[in-house]
């Protein structure tokens, strides 16, 4: 009896878990988004001067108005610091900023998250790859942009390798450019973005089961390989 109770008992426990891990992250999500889009509008009804708000000519709320203004902002920034005046008020205000004490810090943090998530840099990588980096045996994850780098690189090596860049942890955007021969990569199944999220966060977010699956099973047939190379030389 104390043996079924503890089985229906594990089981209520694990419904229980796996209910909190799927509904709280949906729950979050939307109770964050909701509360940033009534921060937004609160914050742009400031800056509406009072003879131009839309509550003087519709006589009920707009809801998410505020939001639509702020796109739409973004993208007139957007439109204007392309040109050669706005680049140069950009470059004197991050001159400005970078000279500042403890600000310069969190602006450059920022500026590298969001261009590493959001610029069209990281479309320059074909896909992920392992490594033995720093050395052999150990492995870390980078990301492969150019699959031949031709020129004297290749003349003086006698093959042709792989331009390789090997990020930071946490920070992606800094790194290293190392060359290695196809034979001495694994190639894995994850997307770049993917492997990005996954150096982000130290490793703790991994990419989709069935990626990390398949992934697996490629390093796995890249180590048999990389064995039976090595035996080969023997």
């Amino acid at each position: 009896m104390k043996k079924h109770g503890s089985i229906i008992y594990g089981k209520l426990k694990n419904y229980l878990l796996t209910g909190i891990i799927v509904a709280a992250p949906i729950a979050i999500t939307l109770y964050m988004s909701y509360h940033l889009v009534l921060w937004i509008n609160e914050v742009t009804s400031n800056l509406i001067p009072q003879q131009w708000k839309i509550g003087n000519f519709v006589p009920y709320a707009v809801p998410g108005l505020g939001l639509v203004l702020l796109i739409v902002t973004l993208f007139f920034i957007g439109m204007l610091t392309t040109g050669y005046i706005g680049k140069f008020f950009v470059r004197l205000g991050e001159k400005i900023i970078r000279k500042t004490p403890v600000v310069s810090s969190i602006y450059s943090l920022m500026k590298q998250i969001f261009e590493t998530f959001l610029s069209q840099k990281n479309r320059s990588f074909s896909e992920v790859v392992l490594v033995q980096y720093p050395r052999k045996d150990l492995w870390t994850i980078a990301f492969v942009s150019k699959t031949s780098t031709g020129g004297e690189i290749e003349q003086q090596t006698g093959e042709k390798l792989l331009s390789i860049f090997v990020p930071t942890t946490p920070n992606p955007t800094s790194g290293f450019l190392i060359f290695a021969a196809e034979k001495d990569v694994i190639k894995l199944n994850m997307s770049v973005e993917e492997g990005i999220k996954y150096v982000i966060s130290c490793g703790i977010v991994t990419p989709e089961a069935e990626g990390a699956a398949a992934g697996k099973s490629v390093a796995v047939r890249g180590k048999v390989r990389a064995d039976k190379q090595r035996k080969t030389k023997k």
